[in-house]
């Protein structure tokens, strides 16, 4: 039954990280790479955007991810 449930978890885990992996903005910065400026306002501050949210999401799912992929791997479950 625990197994069961913890695969359940593991799939809504996985369609999640693929989920907002796809919401989030290439890392390309085009001709502004050229510079090297990473000293704006916006990177200064991505993190109270929606796109350091999705980031901090999207790492807090993979640590779940294999956190169950290691409970499953388990011999004992």
């Amino acid at each position: 039954m625990l197994r069961t449930i913890l695969t359940i978890l593991f799939i809504i885990d996985s369609l999640g990280i693929c989920v907002t992996v796809l919401m989030q903005k290439g890392r390309d910065s085009g001709l502004g790479a050229i510079a090297g400026s990473s000293d704006t306002y916006w990177d200064k501050n991505k993190s109270h955007s929606f796109e350091g949210r999705l980031i901090l999401i999207t790492r807090i799912m993979i640590v779940v991810f294999f956190v169950l992929a290691l409970l499953l791997n388990m011999k004992v479950i």
